[in-house]
């Protein structure tokens, strides 16, 4: 398996620490009663640090599935190597900073790091299109 699966994989690992993050603060706000019930009705609003996480899964599973297909294109057409490799890397690498700096509130270094999760993508990508 080429070192690209593996950010693949360890992108759905996260993808499932990025759920369960969400889960567990949202039934601490809401209760087990909440969370094993129909969730029927208006609830309170989110505390700040669950409405975040939720959020950063939300901007998670936005850009994923283009960072998967653009690795399993890459793979599939041959067309690995230094640009699929370290944008790989750069992708998984700021999506799991991109996690606690959110989750802390912290604006424009969370900004900045998306950014370099999506110049990750782009660099996979341009490896297939050369």
């Amino acid at each position: 398996m080429t070192f690209e699966l593996y950010c693949v994989v360890w992108t759905l690992v996260l993808a499932i620490v990025q759920i369960l993050l969400a889960s567990i603060t949202r039934i601490a706000q809401y209760g087990t009663k909440w969370n094993m019930g129909a969730r029927d009705g208006e609830t309170p609003p989110l505390n700040p640090l669950t409405g975040r996480l939720l959020r950063a899964q939300a901007n998670l599973f936005e850009t994923m599935p283009i960072f998967i297909v653009a690795v399993l294109v890459a793979t599939i057409a041959g067309r690995t190597g230094n640009l699929t490799y370290w944008g790989s890397l750069l992708y998984l690498a700021a999506r799991v900073i991109y996690v606690p700096l959110y989750a802390m509130g912290v604006p424009v270094v969370r900004t900045v790091v998306w950014t370099v999760s999506l110049i990750g993508i782009a660099m996979c990508v341009r490896a297939v299109l050369l």
